[in-house]
């Protein structure tokens, strides 16, 4: 095992985007005794990838000396052709169940732009999932600066930016109020790259961090159950409070639950570093992170595409488990062909032909970040 490689975290993604779809499925497309209640705010698996992307571009790129035009290069390659051929499959699809399609919003959200604007119809236009490529973008573009000003820095100051961004996050959910419409303030708080950044610098701050030595004060066992009594906890928050109101879990566990990804994250990086098995190196585990990109932006429109065939929501019970089974299966065997077929050959051909022309380095290649 060396330093630079941590096969965990790919592991780790497969599970962040599990949680999306269990979410999706939960919500759109009936629910399953036990698992919807635990998985009802699974939507914060997106938070869980914002810090990881920090993470990993700060361990990645720290010391590495890449130019900024030949990172973002890099960037652009990993996420772009994926989001193109995502959002032609959902607009197809959305023509085809007679949904009217805005041409605007769907040019603005293949700009990588859409999620600065809090109209809906442009934030979730195109594909609704790749609103988060918005937003990684926007960490893309300022990641040479964070990089630049939080490298080399002592822990304490690295400690001070973690506290800070989080507050800043409990600030920004506990001011929410003052936002204007709920729509605003679901934009603001769910959307808006400026709120979602607090979490990319935590992760940013972490991989710094670990990679210079730091050790997490919880383990890998420790950092899986709090991120599982967490979620768990949302559970009789939820059944007091609807997610309509600002101080439901909706928001809360979005923009709460960074510093226990965070710990989940540097806990798995460390067992990776320290030589331990933690049961998400494993090959499937690898192959299984490696398609959750794909998996992420289609499988909201494998569900789309099952509830049109069917006629709507299925029956409760045996038919909703059967068409839970369904859309796992179809969305997870159309992500691996994503992956192998056009995310990973084209990344590949846009690198050769784009500045720089190396191949990924061993982390990238290992964590695959979104």
């Amino acid at each position: 095992m060396t330093r630079d490689r941590l096969p965990s975290l790919t592991g780790l993604r497969f599970w962040a985007a599990f949680a999306v779809v269990m979410y999706h499925l939960s919500r759109q497309a009936g629910t399953v005794p036990w698992l919807s209640e635990t998985v009802w705010y699974g939507r914060s698996g997106v938070t869980f990838f914002f810090v990881l992307s920090g993470f990993v571009l700060a361990w990645t790129y720290d010391g590495a000396a890449v130019p900024a035009k030949v990172f973002l290069w890099r960037r652009f390659a990993r996420i772009w052709p994926l989001l193109v051929v995502s959002t032609v499959l959902s607009v197809g699809v959305w023509v085809a169940v007679g949904k009217d399609v805005s041409v605007r919003a769907v040019a603005v959200s293949l700009a990588l732009v859409h999620a600065w604007s809090p109209d809906p119809v442009i934030f979730t236009g195109g594909n609704p999932a790749g609103w988060s490529l918005s937003d990684e973008a926007w960490f893309y573009l300022i990641f040479p600066l964070l990089l630049a000003v939080l490298a080399g820095r002592s822990r304490r100051v690295w400690a001070m930016t973690a506290v800070a961004v989080s507050l800043g996050a409990a600030a920004v959910w506990l001011a929410s109020p003052l936002m204007g419409s709920a729509t605003v303030r679901i934009w603001a708080l769910d959307y808006f790259p400026p709120t979602r950044t607090l979490q990319f610098v935590l992760g940013v701050v972490a991989g710094l961090a670990v990679k210079r030595g730091w050790r997490p004060p919880v383990s890998l066992p420790v950092a899986v159950a709090l991120v599982v009594g967490w979620h768990l906890a949302l559970i009789p928050w939820s059944a007091a409070v609807p997610d309509s109101l600002w101080y439901s879990p909706y928001s809360a566990s979005q923009l709460l639950s960074a510093p226990i990804f965070a710990a989940l994250v540097c806990a798995a990086a460390h067992a990776d570093i320290r030589g331990r098995n933690t049961g998400l190196g494993s090959t499937w585990m690898i192959r299984l992170g490696h398609w959750s990109f794909a998996w992420y932006l289609v499988h909201e429109i494998v569900i789309r595409v099952a509830l049109h065939l069917g006629g709507g929501r299925p029956d409760p019970g045996a038919e909703t488990y059967s068409f839970w089974v369904l859309v796992l299966v179809v969305s997870l065997a159309l992500s691996a062909a994503l992956y192998h077929l056009v995310e990973h050959p084209v990344e590949r051909l846009l690198r050769r032909l784009g500045p720089g022309r190396t191949t990924a380095t061993r982390t990238e290649r290992a964590v695959a970040l979104r």
